[in-house]
C-alpha cells in the first residue's frame, strides 16, 4: 500500500503525521519506507542527520543516474526506512516543465521496489504543484490531515478536485482512505464544531480516531524520535497507534 498524505493548506499535521504513522506501522511489524517529498525536509530531519545525505529526491526524479536503493536509508526503528528530501527539491518543477513523463516519475522510480515494503509513506508539500501531483499518480491511496479550525476546509475544493482529475487522467486506482481530523481540542466550542461540519461534509470518509494538539508531538522530532520513542506513554502515541490499527481494519 502507498499513502500520499497531503493538504496544500499549511500547519495541519501533515509531517506529524508521515512521521508517526509510519513509525506506527513499522512497531506493529511491517516493513515501511517513508518517502519525504517536501523541500522544507522536516521528515528527514526527523530521522537523519542532514550532514548523513549524499542523494535526495531531488536526484533520482530528475535523472537516470540513480537508483532508489542508492537513495534509501534506515532510520534508529526496526522496519522503517527513509528516502530524504533536500532544499534542492524545490527545483523539481522547473527541471520537469515539458517532460512527458513528468507526472509519473515516481510512480516509475517506485515500481521497481514497491513490493518490498508493506507500506510506503509519502510527506508532500503544502502545494498542489507537479511534486505533489506525483505522490498522488504514485499512491494508491490518500489521506487528508484537516486541522479542527474556523478555517478547517479552505482550499479542500482544489485538493479534492486535484484528487479527481488525477483519477480520471493518470491514476484510475487512486483510494480515499480517509480524512484525519488533526489538532484537535475537544475542550474549545470550535474544535467540535470544526470536526461536526467535517464529519457532514466527508461522512464515513472520516477517521474515527482523532489526533489531539500536543506538545509531545511538536517536541519530538527535534530529537529525532518519534512519538513513539519520545513519549510512549502520550496521548499523540496512543492516537496514532490507533489511526495505524484503523486503517488496517479498513484495506
Amino acid at each position: 500500500m502507498i499513502i500520499t498524505i497531503a493538504n496544500q493548506k499549511g500547519g495541519v499535521g501533515k509531517t506529524t503525521t508521515c512521521i508517526n504513522l509510519s513509525a506506527a506501522f513499522a512497531f506493529l511489524g511491517y516493513k515501511t519506507l517513508l518517502i519525504d517529498m517536501d523541500p522544507q525536509t522536516n521528515a528527514t530531519l526527523s530521522y537523519i542527520d542532514p550532514e548523513k545525505i549524499k542523494y535526495s529526491t531531488f536526484d533520482f526524479l530528475q535523472s537516470n543516474e540513480y537508483e532508489l536503493q542508492d537513495i534509501i536509508h534506515k532510520t534508529n526503528i526496526i522496519n522503517l526506512s527513509i528516502i530524504p528530501s533536500s532544499i534542492s527539491l524545490a527545483k523539481l518543477e522547473s527541471k520537469l516543465i515539458g517532460e512527458i513523463d513528468s507526472h509519473f516519475r515516481l510512480k516509475d522510480k517506485l515500481d521497481s521496489i514497491k513490493y518490498n515494503y508493506d507500506f510506503i509513506i509519502i510527506d508532500t508539500p503544502p502545494t498542489l504543484g507537479l511534486i505533489t501531483i506525483n505522490s498522488f499518480v504514485a499512491a494508491t491511496h490518500l489521506i487528508i490531515p484537516i486541522q479542527a479550525s474556523y478555517f478547517a476546509l479552505e482550499g479542500t475544493d482544489d485538493l479534492l478536485e486535484t484528487f479527481d482529475r488525477i483519477r480520471i487522467r493518470s491514476n484510475p486506482d487512486l483510494a480515499l482512505l480517509g480524512v484525519l481530523i488533526t489538532l484537535y481540542d475537544k475542550r474549545t466550542i470550535m474544535a467540535r464544531d470544526s470536526k461536526k461540519h467535517i464529519e457532514k461534509i466527508f461522512e464515513n470518509k472520516v477517521f474515527k480516531t482523532k489526533i489531539s494538539k500536543s506538545v509531545r508531538l511538536e517536541e519530538s522530532p527535534a530529537y529525532k524520535e518519534s512519538i513513539f520513542t519520545f513519549a510512549p506513554t502520550s496521548s499523540g502515541a496512543f492516537e496514532y497507534k490507533n489511526l495505524s490499527e484503523e486503517i488496517l481494519k479498513n484495506v
